[in-house]
């Protein structure tokens, strides 16, 4: 499939109404036909995989065309300075979330741009960080802890940026390495305890909300039930 023909299947999806009901959740309107995931998907996945159609569907700046072109690149064949290219047009949350988590986070710079990623300036690039964080807490079993224990640091410090987008990433990274296992999870609620005494009002949600499910008996018997079977 071309990327025209991808181009000319997504117009056809166009729907106004959603683009509206985006953009009340803050997924930027701009470029954006209001075509749904699962459409999206099942387009991606009749594509195939190709790394040259990513490509040409991403340079196209249409916003469903670039949710195809992370689900149908080649993670193997991604480049660090194509990862950079890209991170630097992400203008919406959502964007930012999908290509993450369906691509970059199974690169092999997953790690180092995660940390590079959340201390740079712009809103969406330190989301990024903190959300392939979140990712590779889920997804990358063979990670050691001190991998997230990095990460941890990291969040600490990320966790005063008052920016909306940023602080929900900050959140869900702490809470995602929190529940990998029991070491970490101990870990995530010292350092939710400390992100506590900072002087953020970001802090202090985060720090809450985290220490809210990290502690909670939910999180605490899967935990130990998966320490149980080691």
């Amino acid at each position: 499939m071309t990327s025209k023909q991808v181009i000319a299947r997504l117009s056809k999806l166009a729907c106004p109404a959603n683009v509206k009901g985006m953009a009340s959740v803050g997924i930027s309107s701009e470029g954006t036909l209001g075509v749904t995931m699962p459409q999206v998907r099942a387009l991606a996945k009749e594509a195939g995989r190709d790394h040259a159609l990513a490509e040409e569907l991403w340079e196209s700046g249409i916003h469903e065309a670039r949710h195809v072109a992370a689900l149908v690149d080649e993670p193997e064949r991604v480049t660090e300075r194509q990862m950079e290219r890209w991170v630097l047009d992400f203008d919406s949350w959502d964007i930012v979330d999908q290509v993450c988590n369906n691509l970059f986070r199974r690169t092999e710079f997953a790690h180092a741009k995660a940390l590079e990623w959340c201390v740079r300036d712009e809103e969406f690039v330190r989301r990024a960080g903190f959300v392939l964080m979140a990712s590779l807490a889920v997804h990358d079993k063979s990670a050691t802890d001190a991998r997230f224990t990095r990460f941890l640091t990291a969040i600490r410090k990320g966790a005063i940026d008052e920016r909306n987008f940023v602080k929900k990433a900050v959140n869900w990274a702490l809470r995602q390495i929190g529940k990998r296992n029991v070491n970490l999870n101990a870990k995530a609620i010292e350092t939710a305890e400390r992100i506590a005494k900072l002087d953020s009002k970001a802090a202090r949600w985060i720090s809450s909300d985290a220490l809210r499910e990290l502690r909670g008996d939910k999180v605490q018997a899967r935990l130990r039930k998966k320490a149980d079977r080691k």
